[in-house]
């Protein structure tokens, strides 16, 4: 193993060590309280929620398929994690500037972030695939590319079940038909909600949105920097 993927590797190591970390008291009591929120509420409304949530997903992963240039594998894992920090710092900084727009524009515009900030996301995910030589024209890649969101937003245990679906992505991806919609937006809202109803708040909303923009894609970098760098030297030999 080359000494750069030795650095890589024991980055994933220390990555892999804070998702299985148990979260903070604050964190622990929110998701309990939002638990309780999505118990009260009617399976239909789940359901609608549900639907509307994965229509929007699957519209995104196609017209971001369409829109991302396929790269040639070949490049060496210091080359790609290079090309994956510069689009994180492009991403970056589209998300800060919608979360601003959206945040400045009062409650209307602020519950149209929810939407534009999903495809983004996406989009991002899908450059990263490309960097990484994983084709998204396969649907196994799609899903993949969904369990790292879902490994990115997430709760305690739901993020360490999907860390290890990652970990052994080769040998379990022909058991899986597709996503658990409900669970995947049940969790991603109970992930963001706090902060994006203060996007809403008037007076905050713009410096709010664009803070917690940036910082959700720089969250969602790393989590898929490390994700596909994982399955990257999952063929390189192992340090001792």
């Amino acid at each position: 193993m080359k000494e750069y993927e030795l650095k890589a590797y024991y980055e994933i190591e220390e990555w892999k060590r804070r998702i299985n970390k148990r979260s903070g008291l604050l964190n622990r009591l929110s998701k309990k309280a939002q638990t309780k929120v999505n118990s009260i509420i009617p399976e239909k409304a789940h359901q609608i929620i549900t639907d509307s949530i994965k229509n929007m997903v699957k519209a995104t992963l196609v017209g971001s398929n369409a829109l991302t240039r396929k790269k040639s594998a070949g490049c060496s894992l210091e080359m790609m994690d290079h090309m994956l920090e510069e689009k994180i710092s492009t991403y970056r900084k589209t998300a800060a500037v919608e979360g601003a727009g959206t945040g400045a524009g009062g409650i209307l515009l602020g519950i149209a972030d929810f939407p534009l900030l999903l495809s983004i996301k996406m989009k991002f995910l899908f450059e990263s695939a490309s960097i990484y030589g994983f084709d998204t024209n396969d649907y196994e890649e799609r899903l993949f590319l969904l369990h790292v969101f879902q490994l990115a937003f997430s709760s305690d245990d739901k993020r360490k079940e999907t860390l290890k679906l990652i970990e052994e992505w080769d040998d379990r991806k022909e058991t899986l038909a597709d996503m658990d919609w409900k669970v995947f937006q049940q969790e991603y809202r109970d992930y963001i909600d706090f902060v994006k109803m203060l996007q809403l708040v008037p007076g905050i909303g713009a410096a709010v949105g664009a803070y917690a923009n940036y910082n959700l894609l720089d969250h969602l970098g790393e989590t898929a920097k490390n994700a596909y760098r994982l399955r990257v030297l999952k063929t390189a030999p192992r340090p001792d």
